[in-house]
C-alpha cells in the first residue's frame, strides 16, 4: 500500500535527485581541497638540481606536498617504473626499446613520456686549450674503439689533431653506465659503438669538468649545466661541414648535433587521471615559472609551441597570463 500523500514516481526522482547533488558537492569539495602527499621520484643525476629545485617551488606553492627524489642515474628509473617503486622517473634520455618492453610486459600498457626541458653534451676541454672544434668522425675516433662513425684511424694523441705534441696523450673523461649521459653519448657520438676501455667513468658531471680543469690533456662530456669557467666548449662539425656551439637556441632548435629532451616518464594507467600531487608537480614544471628554473639552472627551456602540446596532452590548463 503506498501511503497517503506520496507519490512514488516523485519520490523516487527526488532521492536520485539528491544522490547526484551529494556526489557533485563532494566531488567540488574534493576539488577545491589542497593536493597532499608525498611523490617519490627516481632517476637521472644529471636532473637532481632541477627536480630539487622543482620540489621546492612545488612545496612553496603546496606546503602539502613533499617531492623524495633518489637520484642514481637515468638507468634506474625503467626499473623501478616497472617494479611499481615509483610513478615518476626523470631521465636524460629517452627509455630503450628493451625498457619500454619489460614495463609493458609488467603493466599491459606503456609509460607517459613527458619532455620537461631541452639539454645537450657539450664537448669539453681545458680553458687554454688550443683546440677549437671537432669533427664527429673525429670524436668518435677519440672517444670509441669501434670508430662505427666512418673515422679512418685512432686518435689517441693530440699531435693528430695539430696540437703540440707536448700536449701527449689524450685522457678521455665521461659517465658511468649508470648514466643517461653515458647512453646517450654511445648511441649518438659513437654512432652505438664501443667506449674505449681507458675512457675514465665518473659517476657525475661535475667530477668530469673537474677532471677537464685539471689537466690539459683531458678531454669529457658535460651537460650544459656543467659548463664551469675552467672548461671550453668545443664547436661540433656536422657532415656538411657546419661548424655549431651548444648555445640555448641552436640546442632548442636541435641544430648542434649533440641536442638532447630531458624526460619525465610517469607510470599512468590508461583513463586514469593524474594524483593531485603528480598535476601540480607537471603544471609547475610546463609553468613559465618552471622553465624560468631550468634557465636558470644552466638547460635551454622549452619553446612555447613544445609547452602547449605537452599541456593539451596531459589535459592540464594553460598557466594564466
Amino acid at each position: 500500500m503506498i501511503p497517503i500523500g506520496r507519490r512514488p514516481g516523485r519520490c523516487k526522482l527526488r532521492h536520485g535527485c539528491l544522490t547526484v547533488l551529494l556526489a557533485l558537492l563532494a566531488a567540488m569539495a574534493q576539488a577545491d581541497e589542497p593536493p597532499v602527499g608525498t611523490l617519490g621520484v627516481v632517476g637521472s643525476d644529471t636532473m637532481a638540481g632541477l627536480m630539487l629545485r622543482w620540489g621546492e617551488q612545488l612545496g612553496e606553492r603546496h606546503p602539502g606536498i613533499r617531492l623524495q627524489l633518489q637520484a642514481s642515474g637515468s638507468a634506474s628509473a625503467p626499473p623501478a617504473l616497472a617494479a611499481g617503486t615509483t610513478r615518476l622517473g626523470p631521465m636524460s634520455r629517452p627509455m630503450d626499446e628493451e625498457e619500454r618492453r619489460a614495463f609493458v610486459q609488467r603493466h599491459g600498457y606503456a609509460p607517459v613520456e613527458v619532455e620537461v626541458a631541452r639539454d645537450a653534451l657539450a664537448i669539453i676541454v681545458h680553458r687554454h686549450h688550443a683546440l677549437e672544434s671537432l669533427r664527429l668522425t673525429e670524436v668518435d675516433a677519440i672517444f670509441s674503439r669501434t670508430r662505427r662513425c666512418g673515422g679512418e684511424r685512432d686518435i689517441t694523441r693530440w699531435q693528430q689533431l695539430g696540437i703540440d705534441d707536448r700536449a701527449g696523450r689524450i685522457e678521455l673523461h665521461g659517465r658511468n653506465p649508470a648514466s643517461g649521459s653515458h647512453g646517450f653519448f654511445r648511441q649518438h657520438a659513437l654512432c652505438a659503438g664501443q667506449y674505449r676501455q681507458r675512457l675514465n667513468e665518473h659517476p657525475g658531471s661535475a667530477a668530469v669538468a673537474a677532471a677537464v680543469t685539471e689537466s690539459r690533456r683531458a678531454i669529457g662530456y658535460v651537460g650544459l649545466n656543467h659548463l664551469t669557467p675552467g672548461v671550453k666548449a668545443l664547436a661540433l662539425e656536422d657532415h656538411e661541414g657546419t661548424r655549431r656551439l651548444p648555445d640555448a637556441e641552436q640546442v632548442r632548435r636541435g641544430g648542434y648535433p649533440l641536442s638532447r629532451s630531458l624526460y619525465l616518464y610517469a607510470n599512468l594507467p590508461p583513463g586514469e587521471a593524474l594524483s593531485g600531487p603528480e598535476r601540480a608537480l607537471l603544471e609547475l614544471i610546463l609553468s613559465p615559472e618552471g622553465q624560468q628554473t631550468v634557465s636558470e639552472l644552466g638547460f635551454v627551456a622549452l619553446s612555447e609551441a613544445a609547452l602547449a602540446s605537452q599541456r593539451e596532452r596531459l589535459g592540464l590548463d594553460a598557466p594564466p597570463p
